[in-house]
């Protein structure tokens, strides 16, 4: 009979003992209860509680948890009905607080995300869900931070995965969207021809410019040349009287030198004068303002007297000279 009662006290302590080693995993925390109020709270590793008085309600892990939160129907500010899901990162900061604050956390917190999801779709217009996402998270991160705080919980992040409108919202935005592509598209096609057009014209202008100035230059080139024969004809003719003066006056002299010293010369030189007032009627017969005109051979001779004349006071004035 003993040996039963030993048998019963040492399973008994063996229980009791059991009972009283509690080993938590890393990232994990637990709380104690002691007669039904909060005792301490266990962190991981190795640790004991009384038996039988000490018992365990809450074992719950500190790291970041992801919240899956199911989709909902919101209503934006201009009256559109659509659907929006999101994920929230969150992690528990205070084990007391998250357990004896608020009865079902996870519950809670699923119901206070769709709820500021709503009030903050509800402020926002259609468009601005699309363009304004990233705004939204961080409203959305900020006010359920503030709000879970007293719950023990750390909300890291907000991330709004879908927005879809619904059907005929999005068949009404489709065709707006294919209405502004047209539009776009008939902008710039008018754009295209208006910059062809001013090219265009810009091309032609251009060309007339160009040659405007080519046909000035031409025409400066062309008086600039017609200027230079003008002036090389003017020296060719200066040079060609000249030359014909030199060759008149050494023709006189070499006539002159000749009578000297032969009178019979005086005869041949009657036909060159002859010949020479032939070919001036020649020449003047040609000219377009040609004129007729009557040459009395008689006056050759007093033409050749007066020569003579002239050659005879040359000689003198010489023979004065050669005498002073």
């Amino acid at each position: 009979m003993e040996q039963f009662f030993l048998l019963i006290f040492l399973a008994l302590g063996g229980s009791a003992l059991a009972g009283s080693v509690k080993v938590i995993n890393q990232g994990d925390e637990a709380l104690v209860e002691k007669l039904g109020s909060y005792n301490k709270k266990l962190g991981p590793g190795l640790n004991f509680v009384t038996p039988f008085l000490d018992k365990i309600v809450y074992k719950q892990t500190i790291r970041e948890k992801v919240l899956d939160i199911p989709p909902q129907q919101c209503i934006t500010r201009d009256n559109v009905s659509i659907t929006v899901d999101a994920v929230v990162y969150w992690r528990i900061m205070d084990m007391e607080r998250a357990y004896y604050k608020v009865e079902n956390l996870q519950s809670a917190m699923v119901n206070l995300v769709l709820t500021q999801i709503r009030s903050e779709m509800g402020q926002l217009e259609l468009d601005e869900t699309f363009t304004a996402r990233s705004q939204i998270n961080e409203l959305l991160l900020r006010d359920l931070d503030i709000a879970t705080d007293p719950w023990g919980v750390k909300v890291t992040r907000v991330e709004l995965r879908d927005i879809i409108p619904s059907k005929a919202v999005q068949e009404s935005m489709e065709l707006q969207m294919s209405a502004e592509r047209r539009k776009r598209a008939s902008i710039l096609t008018s754009e295209g021809d208006r910059e062809s057009a001013v090219n265009s014209a810009r091309g032609k202008a251009d060309a007339q410019l160009l040659d405007a100035e080519a046909r000035q230059k031409a025409v400066i080139l062309q008086a600039e040349a017609e200027q230079k024969a003008i002036v090389l004809r003017a020296q060719a003719e200066r040079q060609q009287q000249v030359l014909k003066a030199q060759a008149i006056a050494e023709s006189a002299e070499i006539i002159a030198q000749k009578i000297k010293n032969n009178p019979d010369v005086q005869k041949s030189l009657e036909v060159l004068f002859a010949l020479g007032y032939l070919d001036m009627g020649a020449t003047i017969g040609k000219s377009d303002s040609s004129k007729v005109m009557f040459i009395d051979p008689r006056s050759i001779p007093a033409t050749l007297e007066g020569i003579k004349s002239i050659i005879g006071d040359g000689q003198e004035i010489s023979g004065i000279n050669h005498r002073g």
